[in-house]
Parts: C-alpha cells; sequence; structure tokens
C-alpha cells in the first residue's frame, strides 16, 4: 500500500504543474540544512510524479552538514544512526518553475521525515512548523516577511585580493561610491533586476521596492508581508536563489555574505513579525488614542530577554560578527525603540493596522527558518512571563553600553552561550538544537585551525 504525503502534498499538484509546463525539463528537489542551504538532486520530468507518491529516500547526513557540505559527527546524524535513510517529501504549493533556464527547469521544496512518517526533528523548516503550531494553539498565527540586502560583485577579486563592485551589466559603467538611495545607479543593473523581478513573479514571489543600499555595490529587495510565516521565509531562501541564479548568468556575482567590504555596513536579514487572532486583527495594533499593547510589550520584553543566548542564530558565522559594528546600522545592543534603527528591535511607523516588531540583529546569512522560530519562541517567552520591555530607548542606542547587556562579543561565545541555552534547546527543539551548535563548532573549529593571510601580513616578516 503507498504511504500517504505526510506533507498533505499530492499526486495531483504535481500532474497539474506538468501539463501547465510541457516544457520542463527537470526539477530540482531541495532540503534546506541548518545553514539555510539548499540540498538534495536533481531528477527529469518523468520521476516528479513518483516523489509525490513515494517520497524520495535521503541520507540522514544531509541535515547534519558543515558550510563545507561535510559530515560533522558531533551532530549524532552520521555514524551513531548508521548514516541511514530518511523520506524526503514535497512541500505543497512550493513546486514552481524556475526562469532563465537552460533547458528549462523548476524546483521544489522538501521537508525529511522518518520512513514511517513521522517528522525528523532537526529539519530547520519542521523546527519553525513547531513555533507556528504553538502560537495556532492559543488562537494566534504568525505573519512576516524578510528584508533580503546582498551585494553584486565582480567575478575577479582587485590587485589587493579584495571583492569590487560589479560594474552596470547595461554598459560595464563602474562607480565606487555609496550610491545609497540613488535611483539612476539603480538602472544600470535593470536588466539584471529585471530577470530577478521575472523569477520571483514565476515562482508566486511578491518582490517589490528596490533599493541601492548603504555600500557600493549593496542593494535591498523588500517582500510582500505574508500572512503566513512560513511563506516568508520561504520566499526568502527562494528569492536568495534566484538573485544568485540571475546575477550569475549577467556575469556578476550574488554575495550573500553578511560582511563582505571591511570598510563599509554589512548586509541584514530584517525580520518583521506581527500576530494575528482568529478574527484577522493584529494584536499589536493599538486602539485610537491608546498606548503599546500588552501582547506588543510582553513580545518585545521576550525578545529581549532572550536575545543573547539566541545570537548564533541571526549571527551564525565568523564573517557575521564582522557586520556588528558601532554607527553600522548593525544593532550592538537588546534596545527597543520606535521608528530608531540604531536599536535591535524598531517599531516602525505607520498604520496602527499594520503595527509590528521589526527583529534587527540578523544578517542575510542567517537561515530564515531558524531565525524566524527562534523569534516567535521569544515572543511566547515573553507572554507566558509577562516580561516588561523596559523603557523605549530614544537617541543613538549605539551610545547606550548598558543596553548591550548580555549579548556575546564574538563567535565563540556566542557558540558556548546557545549550547548552554535551554530557551534555544526548547525554541528549536532538542535534536535540531543539538546539530545546529555541534556544526557551528565545528566550523569554528575549522576557522581557528585555518592559517589567514592575515596571519601572514602581521607576523611573517616581523615576529
Amino acid at each position: 500500500m503507498t504511504q500517504p504525503c505526510p506533507t498533505g502534498a499530492t499526486l495531483a499538484e504535481a500532474q497539474a504543474f506538468l501539463d501547465a509546463h510541457p516544457e520542463i525539463e527537470a526539477i530540482d528537489i531541495l532540503l534546506h540544512d541548518s545553514n539555510g542551504i539548499g540540498r538534495g538532486k536533481i531528477i527529469r520530468r518523468h520521476e516528479l510524479a513518483a516523489l509525490y507518491r513515494t517520497g524520495r529516500h535521503m541520507p540522514i547526513s544531509i541535515l547534519g552538514l558543515d558550510i563545507c557540505g561535510e559530515d560533522v559527527h558531533e551532530t549524532g546524524l552520521i555514524w551513531d544512526e548508521g548514516d541511514g535513510d530518511k523520506r524526503a517529501w514535497p512541500i505543497p504549493g512550493t513546486l514552481k518553475p524556475l526562469h532563465n533556464t537552460h533547458p528549462p527547469r523548476a524546483e521544489v521544496f522538501m521537508s525529511l521525515y522518518e520512513l514511517d512518517g513521522t517528522p525528523v526533528t532537526y529539519d530547520p523548516r519542521l523546527a519553525l512548523q513547531r513555533q507556528v503550531d504553538a502560537f495556532a494553539a492559543r488562537g494566534l498565527t504568525p505573519a512576516g516577511a524578510f528584508e533580503l540586502e546582498f551585494f553584486l560583485l565582480a567575478r575577479d577579486r582587485g590587485p589587493d585580493g579584495k571583492v569590487r563592485p560589479a560594474a552596470d551589466v547595461l554598459d560595464g559603467r563602474e562607480s565606487h561610491k555609496t550610491e545609497v538611495y540613488s535611483v539612476d545607479h539603480l538602472h544600470g543593473m535593470l536588466p539584471l533586476f529585471s530577470d530577478i523581478y521575472a523569477g520571483a513573479a514565476k515562482a508566486g514571489i511578491e518582490a517589490e521596492t528596490l533599493i541601492s543600499e548603504y555600500a557600493p555595490g549593496q542593494y535591498e529587495l523588500t517582500l510582500n508581508y505574508r500572512r503566513d510565516v512560513m511563506q516568508a521565509a520561504d520566499d526568502l531562501v527562494r528569492l536568495k536563489r534566484i538573485v544568485r541564479q540571475q546575477a550569475r548568468a549577467h556575469g556578476v556575482v550574488a554575495c550573500f555574505m553578511a560582511k563582505p567590504v571591511e570598510e563599509y555596513a554589512g548586509s541584514g536579514m530584517h525580520f518583521h513579525v506581527s500576530l494575528m487572532d482568529e478574527a484577522g486583527s493584529n494584536i499589536f495594533a493599538e486602539a485610537p488614542g491608546q498606548g503599546w499593547t500588552e501582547p506588543l510589550l510582553h513580545a518585545l520584553g521576550g525578545l529581549r530577554a532572550t536575545m543573547g543566548e539566541s545570537m548564533l542564530v541571526f549571527a551564525p558565522h565568523l564573517n557575521s560578527w564582522r557586520r556588528f559594528a558601532n554607527q553600522s546600522y548593525a544593532p550592538v545592543s537588546t534596545a527597543w525603540g520606535v521608528n530608531n534603527r540604531s536599536v535591535a528591535l524598531r517599531v516602525p511607523a505607520g498604520e496602527v493596522r499594520a503595527r509590528r516588531i521589526e527583529h534587527r540583529p540578523s544578517g542575510v546569512d542567517a537561515n530564515p527558518y531558524l531565525v524566524a522560530a527562534t523569534v516567535l519562541a521569544g515572543i511566547l517567552h515573553g507572554f507566558d512571563n509577562r516580561i516588561d520591555p523596559g523603557p523605549e530607548t530614544t537617541g543613538n542606542a549605539y551610545d547606550q553600553e548598558d543596553a548591550g547587556a548580555g549579548i556575546p562579543r564574538d563567535w565563540h561565545q556566542a557558540i558556548v552561550a546557545a549550547q548552554q541555552s535551554d530557551f534555544l534547546k526548547a525554541a528549536l527543539g532538542e535534536d535540531m538544537h543539538r546539530t545546529f551548535t555541534a556544526v557551528k563548532a565545528a566550523e569554528h573549529a575549522r576557522v581557528a585551525r585555518t592559517i589567514s593571510e592575515v596571519d601572514f601580513d602581521l607576523y611573517l616578516h616581523t615576529v
């Protein structure tokens, strides 16, 4: 007897897609690991129906790989489990055509399950689903959107070995100016951005405003707010892939490092979040003439209280920590404020009915599924303990040192704090927590034993 698909995906969905897209020859099937990297296989058109009927065997180790795609034995997912197969199943609604591929391809997101259909507990997507379900049990639905900041770089580095902003794909013009909010500067990249928007449209992603950001070669795309926070995370990982593919097709490099250029601000992945009740009303929205709602204040309190032990999720790599510099639009505190971009937790100005929290610590290199899961768990922590966020920060939060209490100061401190955190273990689930922190510890060990160019520059001929 054929096992029913535990995600709810149906063969009819696959067949309807094939009927609507006779040009598609192959499909990328993607699981996302703890680093948010898509891993999987490329299958041929005739294999799609079987994927929806019976799933696809994948090794248990696929979700326990480090940033280089190597096994991390400390996750317990390799020889402790015999590296046996689990079964990956397609996620309903994620089968989408890819723009500008030759021959034409599509992609579909997958989640990993035990062979009996039980969800595995180290799949980042399912970690987020646990938090969504926790809110559903309270009659609440998390809504949100991520911002996507990134750099477009030249394929070759400069004579000094450093990355360079990409020349305009329209006419090859170069600029090393900051060009923040310059509309004319955007015109030189319009052929590339047109392909990005076309790819987003094919994928059902409502990519919106395009901005020239606060560094040479840096840009931002905003995404339409989703009433389903899982959809918001899906949008972000899919759009990153679209940007990378289309940039490559135009001869430039899309860079999602948190801090690729030392002299300028890095790239964030701000997460906007609100909560809807069963009537569809935003519980963060205050009544006319009233002060902030208790849910908003308690959410802010919970996020402040849990931020220190959660920073590894928001800044998961060594390079992530280079982004946190004073006066750089990357928060170095737990401060909250209204319409203030120097704080970690910003309540944007605007319509009351759209009241939300902008969570600003995460770099664009973070895994959006784990970011959203951790933020939602922090909000629940604030609700359950009725945590007062303290006074609003006004003015420059960078000058207010006491607002940074409890924040790790480097990657190693963040790893230790995450390993010891009962909150993060509950937020991600014990197995996901073990997998994520083990991968991060292994990556730290890899970096620590690597002799960098900085070492040679400082010490080779001097000590």
